[in-house]
């Protein structure tokens, strides 16, 4: 059973995630420090960038979109050393770098499931391994309490 906190950080993620107007991926990242929320992001494009039906074509809206984490991270402006980071979706490798950089100490992430391994596993175990080597500790939320209500 996970703490009423990671519960709702997780959520909070989920409803941060929800506000990307990417209809296939909606992502989420919470950044929080001693139980207090620090930052947040979704995936989206950069401001200034439109984001309208002639830019949506797969390979162009990867190429401009931010990830939540790098977006979590910008917002931030601070320094996060030793903050940790609340996701919807386990970090790609280039979002794995940049926790690692800023010093984030602890990755949050629901447990993968099956269809979401078969599609970004080679990809989930070179970020696992990043974070291993880096000492940056990695929670897998179980799916059963993560979906239940807040507290």
């Amino acid at each position: 059973m996970i703490s009423k906190w990671a519960q709702r950080f997780y959520q909070m993620a989920e409803l941060v995630g929800s506000w990307s107007k990417d209809p296939s991926t909606q992502v989420g990242a919470v950044i929080t420090k001693q139980n207090r929320i620090v930052s947040v992001g979704f995936n989206g494009y950069p401001h200034g960038i439109s984001d309208s039906a002639e830019t949506d074509e797969r390979e162009m809206k990867y190429l401009k979109t931010l990830h939540a984490e790098e977006n979590a991270i910008l917002f931030a402006k601070r320094d996060l050393d030793g903050c940790e980071i609340w996701v919807t979706h386990f970090p790609c490798p280039n979002c794995a770098a940049k926790i690692i950089q800023t010093g984030i100490s602890a990755v949050h992430c629901p447990e993968q499931t099956e269809d979401f391994l078969s599609r970004w596993g080679d990809k989930i175990k070179v970020s696992q391994e990043m974070f291993l080597q880096a000492g940056v500790k990695v929670n897998w939320l179980p799916l059963a309490d993560i979906s239940k209500p807040a507290e």
